[in-house]
């Protein structure tokens, strides 16, 4: 990771694409950092598209490896609903003091 908000990858193909970088966790449980990005592409229900995966804190490198067990899965989820909740919660607290 270059310590920016955002960073390249190539596919199988020779294909860029930039991604942005939503955050970054590590987790004492698993003993692995976890990075959650987006290419802001959509989904067929016009959902933006969030990618995670296992990186190595600390390096130049963008080597990514994927994530392997239902375990982390839910552990990522479980952040990005908390996540969700949060900012939902802001938004209806900005449209009450917008009414205030």
């Amino acid at each position: 990771m270059d310590g920016k908000n955002q960073f390249k990858l190539k596919d199988e193909y020779g294909k860029e694409t930039v991604y942005d970088v939503l955050f970054t966790f590590d987790n004492e449980e698993t003993s692995k950092s976890y990075i959650v990005y987006t290419d802001n592409s959509l989904d067929e229900f016009g959902n933006v598209q969030v990618y995670a995966s296992v990186y190595y804190k600390g390096t130049d490198s963008t080597k990514l490896d994927p994530i392997k067990t239902d375990k982390e899965w839910k552990i990522i989820e479980k952040i990005l609903e908390t996540i969700q909740e949060e900012i939902k919660l802001q938004a209806s607290d900005n449209i009450e003091g917008n009414i205030a």
